[in-house]
């Protein structure tokens, strides 16, 4: 059960990939998409930790609500 778990996990993972058009964006280049998570992780692991994830959380929020992306409106 923990490894059906574990890859339904994985697929909604990166379904927002996906959904956030950074295959597309990237050409699916997937060393720059981890290149893009690294920098985001990297700025979570400074003092600025909780004001981003209030940020990008809001800006989640606003994508799944409408459905699009944020330049798409």
């Amino acid at each position: 059960m923990k490894r059906r778990e574990r890859t339904r996990h994985l697929i909604e993972l990166g379904g927002l990939v996906v959904k956030a058009d950074l295959v597309a964006l990237t050409d699916d280049d997937r060393a720059v998409m981890l290149g893009l998570l690294g920098e985001a992780a990297a700025q979570l692991r400074t003092d600025d930790h909780e004001r981003l994830l209030l940020l990008w959380r809001r800006r989640g929020q606003r994508m799944f609500a409408s459905d699009s992306l944020p330049d798409e409106s």
